[in-house]
């Protein structure tokens, strides 16, 4: 998928509206379309990669910052105490739909070894 094909870099430059709850010079967050948890957010880096697969030495301060966001995304959305889960599909088979590198941030309840 071309990056300008790219539903989360339209998302990212505001093409399209969503609810952004956290916004740096790296990451885009927002909340879910369709959440299997009372929190459900999905972190996403502003540099369109298409699976983590696609990144490199020079990506590695990016998926640092992914990691720190998420903490501080889950601080605002009151689960950093209680607990969260970040997961992350690389590929087809792994579950990934939308071909740009994203994070999903859950809690907000107990959660088993699936998030459902």
């Amino acid at each position: 998928m071309a990056e300008q094909d790219c539903i989360f870099c339209k998302i990212i430059q505001h093409d399209i509206p969503s609810e952004m709850v956290y916004e740096d010079e790296w990451v885009a967050a927002f909340k879910d379309l369709a959440p299997v948890a009372p929190v459900h957010i999905l972190i996403v880096p502003k540099k369109h990669l298409s699976t983590l697969n696609d990144a490199t030495e020079s990506d590695t301060l990016l998926l640092g910052k992914i990691q720190l966001a998420a903490s501080k995304i889950a601080e605002r959305q009151g689960v950093k105490e209680n607990g969260y889960r970040l997961i992350h599909n690389c590929g087809k088979d792994a579950g990934q739909e939308v071909m740009h590198v994203h994070y999903h941030l859950l809690g907000g309840k107990t959660l088993g070894w699936s998030p459902d």
